[in-house]
């Protein structure tokens, strides 16, 4: 990628003096008559934990405003002596002429060992309901009446807000701040003393923040929305042990300085991390800038763009191997670095490299501006309400907003909803700012007529051409019905800012309270212009917005520009047809861009398109669709006449994480579902796609001319397509004749095929099935997703409407045992930190740990020859059919059997390998063995011991797990099953069509 106009050497952070006094940004409380002021004593003596508790509280129980809101703190010194639990929706703002500071005493009972927060972040969200089923571990003292922050924990945030621990509170944490989107830190210091961490389980993202002292800076593992966490524009300094200590968080770091610790990141041992870094400085760090962990795995992606060191005589250290990369000389720059696997080019599949350009600097570079501008002092804050507006949720403040922009440069919306019916234009140098994307909103009224009927795109908020204006912190509602509107037009130069922004979606208002989920009856979804729509040259800055608006054609969408752009921390979700849209667009960068789409309304949607687009940089992308999909999508990436783009760190997924409770106790179970992008890109000019789900790096030469005719994909001699037009199929299994059967879930048909019947239809009952198992009669097992906890049918193939409901029983020795053939199991979304030794059990414990866990029911096929074991049932939504169930057995592709006492195969798809385990009647596992370097959807295993693993292609392997070759398939390869007459035919099932190859 070509330079992006800032970026440069000159960007790389500089070190500041140690223990610099921190300044106020808000020197001033703004005027805000909804915001609460916390009373205390604020001398640093009197314990003022009750006081913060109570404005808190206060905010969160005001229901008339759905609960959030702001609270401000005053200048002063407040000591805490248990955690103060910042409420969902709630965000702490320090105001006055110095920072507020949070103060831990020396030796505060409850902090001295393990991990106690000061300040934890909660939920009280959607979930909310019953006992909590995970209360956060940290709080002092332990209170199991909280509900932790989760991935619906929405608008939370603090800023302008110190921290200081005392001496003897070895286990004190600063921040438990496990938040998704705009939830935030901004503006803090952390002056950690004896304290274990400033931040602890972090998410979304921050910015502003410096770390002096402590055991580390920041401890975290995966988001509780399991998508990136980024850290903008801030400082490490003095850590004991390192200044990050992270794994699976999906780390983005852009200008960020670490000086005067043994390691700047280290990500733990034994686990993994999506890792990016953009202008990244290494200052006396003196063991090594990166600690990297796992380096074969497909899930250690590691890149930086611009990393400088100045006496930091390792810039990367691999644990497992010893291997490192020395800095060169005193002073050093990393211009690109990256490893991981590597995709060669569209079309291939990937290796495990490290690629690394570092070169040695004749001194280190200066500091520059940062990434994100400040805001204007609140003294030049223009409130708009001051000035005429209402805000009231009923008066047209159109006029009122206009005229306080057009004589202004700074104007303040203080919280409430603010109605508009024409476009607001903005001034070349203008700065809109609210302190509440969720309490404060501009919104358009139903069919307002300058945005109704056909037309172009109109903007609620249009900017200037050129310019630097920014708008912070606001909500923006498009309403339901209107079609012409989009909520930002933007034609802003490259020093504007986007930051804190929330496009607001289909929810109903009655007399100006959300009445929950749903549209208008008038509006439909895909109805609207695109949410944020940069064009005509625009460009800028773009942080931390969230755009979950179905009714829109596109959340983020970018044209005709090349003026360079900076998207940091973009959540662009449930749109119908696409998430993020570039056309003609040149010189941007898109870090930890997340997208995700819902069953209602982004089933058919594409995460991202490129069309005629250059120069383009995307690192640490996620896109995810939901565990309640149930339809296939061919790819998560598009690119159309486009080329010469980087992509950097690339997630395809489609695992989440629910906390519930039910009669077998609380916890967290984490679901995988059968329905992520089959690829991860796919290039529509050439024809060809990237199978490959998890890379570190591909990139994509300058666009060519189409060609008359698209090379085909490649597809291995002897593959032979037996059948398609399917919804989607799997959940296969063979008869001791070698006759395949298969589920059509969608259409709740399950197939036979063999050579001489070739495809038939056995049965299309409303049994709701999912996978399959035949019994040594040849009847077949039918695990459905029908009912709370799931049942099981037996059905003749050759009498189908004989069904017979199995009821579960004890396990049966002598019965073959059928397990899922793909699991994922990492223990992630928990506190898995041992809070005596600070160490994480190793990944595989997780997977060793589940498999063999013994179930203590089982469905036992008629003729007690196969069972299948009991696993439990996690159900989302009511008990009927338009409930979700999760298992285990129900997740997998399909089931795979052997008796007690043999082994059985089968891929741990969070880790990515294929193991190997001895089965017991209980359908525990034992003796556990990594047997492949790769595990996806399924595994099958020939007669000699042949292994053949279905991740993107069929890769098979020797007894002894060497690569032997690759089987390439026209379509994702999703379940493996070895029949045939003579037993030597694969079966590959892929979403639409089933094939097969002799072997």
């Amino acid at each position: 990628m070509k330079p992006l106009g800032l970026l440069s050497l000159a960007l790389v952070l500089a070190p500041l003096p140690a223990l610099a006094q921190s300044t106020s940004v808000f020197l001033t409380a703004p005027d805000d008559p909804r915001a609460v002021t916390v009373r205390a004593v604020g001398d640093g003596r009197a314990d003022d934990t009750a006081a913060l508790q109570q404005a808190i509280d206060a905010v969160a129980a005001d229901r008339q405003r759905g609960g959030g809101g702001v609270v401000f703190l005053p200048s002063g010194r407040y000591r805490i002596s248990r955690t103060i639990f910042l409420r969902s929706g709630v965000r702490l703002f320090g105001v006055g002429p110095t920072r507020p500071v949070i103060l831990l005493g020396d030796n505060t009972p409850g902090f001295g060992r393990g991990i106690g927060a000061m300040l934890s972040f909660s939920g009280e969200d959607q979930y909310r309901a019953g006992k909590p089923p995970v209360p956060p571990p940290t709080s002092v003292p332990a209170n199991d009446a909280i509900f932790d922050a989760t991935s619906t924990t929405f608008y939370s945030a603090l800023a302008n807000v110190d921290f200081e621990i005392g001496d003897g509170n070895a286990g004190a944490v600063a921040v438990r701040f496990r938040v998704a989107q705009h939830g935030f830190l901004r503006h803090v210091d952390f002056r950690l003393g004896s304290g274990f961490a400033g931040i602890y389980q972090a998410g979304n993202e921050a910015d502003n923040l410096r770390f002096f002292g402590g055991r580390y800076g920041i401890v975290t593992e995966k988001t509780s929305p399991a998508w990136q966490f980024t850290l903008i524009d801030s400082e490490f300094s003095g850590q004991r042990e390192a200044a990050i200590r992270e794994h699976e968080v999906d780390l983005t770091l852009v200008n960020v300085a670490i000086r005067d610790t043994p390691v700047g990141i280290e990500i733990d041992r034994g686990y993994s991390d999506s890792l990016w870094g953009k202008n990244v400085r290494f200052e006396n760090v003196s063991r090594a800038g990166v600690l990297i962990s796992s380096e074969q795995s497909v899930f250690t992606q590691v890149g930086f763009d611009n990393a400088v060191g100045v006496n930091t005589p390792v810039f990367a250290r691999f644990r497992e191997s010893g291997r490192t990369i020395p800095g060169q000389g005193a002073a050093w720059r990393v211009a690109d670095f990256s490893h991981g696997l590597k995709v060669p080019a569209i079309g291939e599949m990937g290796r495990t490299a490290t690629d690394v350009t570092i070169t040695p600097l004749p001194s280190a570079p200066p500091r520059v501006a940062p990434a994100l501008p400040l805001l204007p002092p609140v003294s030049e804050w223009a409130n708009a309400r001051a000035l005429g507006a209402k805000g009231d949720d009923q008066s047209d403040d159109t006029a009122a907003l206009q005229r306080a922009i057009d004589r202004n440069r700074v104007v303040y919306l203080p919280t409430g909803r603010y109605r508009i019916t024409d476009t607001l234009k903005l001034r070349p140098d203008s700065v809109l700012i609210s302190l509440h994307p969720n309490q404060t909103q501009l919104y358009l009224p139903e069919n307002a007529p300058r945005f109704a009927g056909v037309g172009g795109a109109r903007g609620m908020i249009e900017s200037a051409k050129g310019g630097a204006a920014i708008v912070y912190g606001l909500g923006l509602y498009a309403g339901g019905v209107n079609p012409r509107a989009s909520n930002i037009i933007w034609r802003a130069g490259e020093q504007s800012m986007i930051n804190d922004v929330r496009i607001h979606g289909p929810v109903v208002y009655v007399n100006g309270k959300a009445t929950g989920g749903g549209i208008e009856p008038e509006s439909r979804w895909d109805g609207q212009q695109a949410s944020i729509w940069v064009t005509d040259n625009g460009g800028g800055t773009f942080n931390a917005i969230w755009t979950p608006n179905g009714l829109a054609h596109t959340g983020f969408y970018v044209t005709d520009t090349k003026t360079p752009g900076h998207v940091y921390e973009l959540s662009a979700e449930h749109h119908f047809k696409n998430e993020i849209v570039l056309r003609n667009v040149e010189n941007w960068e898109f870090l930890a861009p997340q997208t995700e789409q819902e069953v209602r309304d982004g089933v058919y949607a594409v995460s991202t398109e490129f069309h005629n687009s250059r120069n383009i940089l995307f690192a640490n992308y996620h896109g995810y669709r939901v565990t309640r999909t149930a339809k296939p999508m061919d790819t998560a990436v598009r690119l159309v006449n486009s080329g010469d783009i980087r992509f950097r760190n690339v997630h395809i997924n489609a695992e989440s994480a629910y906390a519930h409770c039910d009669t077998e106790g609380c916890g967290t179970y984490v679901r995988a579902s059968k329905y992520p992008f089959e690829n991860a890109i796919k290039d529509l000019t050439t024809g060809q796609e990237v199978r490959e789900r998890e890379f570190a790096k591909l990139d994509v030469p300058a666009a060519t001319p189409r060609a008359a005719t698209p090379a085909p994909l490649p597809v291995t001699a002897g593959v032979t397509k037996l059948a398609d037009g399917f919804y989607s199929v799997a959940g296969g299994a063979v008869d001791r004749d070698g006759k395949l059967y298969f589920v059509d879930r969608f259409h709740q048909r399950i197939h036979g095929w063999s050579s001489t019947e070739g495809l038939t239809t056995v049965s299309q009952a409303t049994l709701d099935p999912v996978n399959l198992a035949v019994d040594r009669s040849g009847r077949l097992l039918v695990l459905s997703s029908a009912g709370r906890d799931g049942t099981v049918f037996s059905i003749d193939p050759k009498e189908p409407d004989d069904v017979r409901v199995i009821d579960a029983g004890a396990p049966r020795a002598g019965a073959a045992v059928a397990l899922p053939v793909n699991v994922w199991a990492n223990g992630e979304f928990a506190d898995r930190i041992d809070q005596r030794t600070y160490q994480y059990p190793p990944l595989s414990d997780f997977f060793t740990s589940k498999m063999g866990e013994p179930k203590s029911r089982a469905y036992l096929s008629p003729d007690g020859s196969v069972a299948i074991p009991a696993f439990r049932v996690w159900n989302q939504g009511p008990d009927d059919h338009q409930g979700w169930r999760w298992s285990d057995t129900l997740d997998s592709y399909g089931l795979v059997t052997a008796r007690s006492g043999e082994r059985v195969w089968l891929s741990n798809a969070s880790e990515n390998l294929t193991y190997s385990g001895r089965v017991a009647a209980s359908g525990a596992l034992s003796d556990l063995r990594v047997v492949a370097p790769r595990g996806g959807e399924s595994v099958a295993r020939g007669r000699d011991g042949t292994l053949y693993v279905a991740n993107g292609q069929v890769w098979v392997y020797d007894k002894d797990g060497k690569e032997i070759r690759r089987i390439d398939v026209p379509e994702r390869p999703l379940q493996l099953l070895i029949g045939g007459a003579d037993g030597r035919t694969l079966f590959i099932l892929a979403h639409h069509a089933l094939y097969s190859v002799p072997i």
